[in-house]
């Protein structure tokens, strides 16, 4: 698959991965509508391309989604990559840091699709990027909130994908693992295989590339979560010392 010449909508542009892959799909020929809340990001972003313009939103809000969509023109694929991360476990439990992540990580991506999906099945024709996580694949110590909206959006292209294969729509869910930004700054932990951005936008437009639907990266960590909706509950916990 060539992304040259094709205009994607990357939603949650404004820096870490969605900013270096904003960077590369520009050099390789695509044309960029850069969306997410900070205007003075995305114009500084855009600058640095031959081809982009800037749609400024808030995902959590519809109706700055719907006002969006409205001024970003036909589209050949859209990117969903805004994310928001609070490392917490139930102990302590703080109810409005996991609605955010909620509302980012999954009903801000219902917000975008709904104003994208109809006009792709309409002309048969469109792909489709779910950005979800390694951690959205199975319960994990620490991650109240962030795992269960990863979780709904790997869903969500699991069925997407289950209605719409055999039509002119690709959907494919992209799942990487850690990644350098300041998010994943306030893990007080050991990342395994922490990725720069620019590494990780690499992993994704390799998988974008391809014919995957589903890509984890990277390996082997990618593997093992893979794997961890087979592995025994009891040797899960204890790979992650919680046992």
């Amino acid at each position: 698959m060539n992304v040259a010449g094709k205009t994607y909508w990357l939603v949650g542009a404004s820096e870490g991965l969605g900013e270096a892959l904003a960077l590369k799909l520009a050099a390789e020929g695509a044309h960029l509508v850069l969306s997410a809340r900070s205007e003075d990001k995305l114009a500084a972003l855009a600058a640095k391309m031959p081809n982009a313009q800037i749609a400024p939103l808030d995902v959590t809000d519809k109706p700055s989604v719907v006002a969006a969509a409205a001024s970003v023109g036909p589209l050949d694929g859209v990117i969903y990559l805004a994310g928001y991360y609070d490392p917490m476990k139930a102990q302590s439990w703080n109810a409005e840091a996991v609605e955010q992540m909620c509302a980012v990580n999954f009903t801000g991506a219902l917000h975008i699709l709904g104003q994208t999906v109809p006009a792709f099945v309409a002309k048969d024709a469109g792909h489709i990027v779910l950005i979800g996580s390694l951690a959205g694949y199975r319960g994990l110590p620490g991650s109240i909130g962030y795992g269960a909206s990863k979780a709904a959006l790997m869903h969500m292209g699991e069925t997407l994908y289950a209605d719409l294969n055999k039509t002119g729509v690709k959907v494919q869910n992209i799942n990487p693992g850690f990644i350098k930004t300041r998010l994943t700054a306030k893990n007080e932990f050991n990342m395994p295989q922490l990725m720069t951005p620019e590494e990780a936008a690499d992993h994704v437009i390799r998988a974008m590339k391809s014919n995957r639907f589903e890509t984890a990266f990277p390996k082997p960590f990618g593997w093992l979560f893979s794997l961890a909706r087979f592995t025994p509950r009891a040797l899960w916990l204890k790979l992650f010392n919680k046992v």
